[in-house]
């Protein structure tokens, strides 16, 4: 991958953009086999899928990486809410709710 300042036209710059954005889903698609392993796991240990103190802990984990990589910890904190709460969704379906 380039670095932004590297690309020097539009066109440079969305080939990266994409590029990230394919290693992105990539790695959407790779944390969700660790939920799915989750939701295999979870009943041998007594666990619901939602877990509400872990959820806090992801939560609080993403936002302090936010911060120090210069990011806007809000926006973050909203998104890893959304992928937390799929993911339990996904969980459900095997544990039920």
């Amino acid at each position: 991958m380039k670095a932004p300042s590297d690309c020097h036209s539009m066109t440079e710059l969305r080939a990266e953009i994409d590029a990230l954005d394919a290693q992105i889903v990539a790695l959407f698609k790779r944390r969700s086999g660790y939920i799915d392993r989750a939701a295999e796991l979870k009943p041998a240990e007594g666990l619901p899928a939602r877990i509400d103190a872990r959820v806090e802990e992801v939560v609080a984990k993403v936002r302090a990486r936010a911060e120090a990589e210069g990011l806007d910890p809000a926006l973050i904190e909203s998104l890893w809410r959304q992928l937390i709460d799929w993911s339990i969704a996904r969980e459900e379906k095997v544990l039920g709710a």
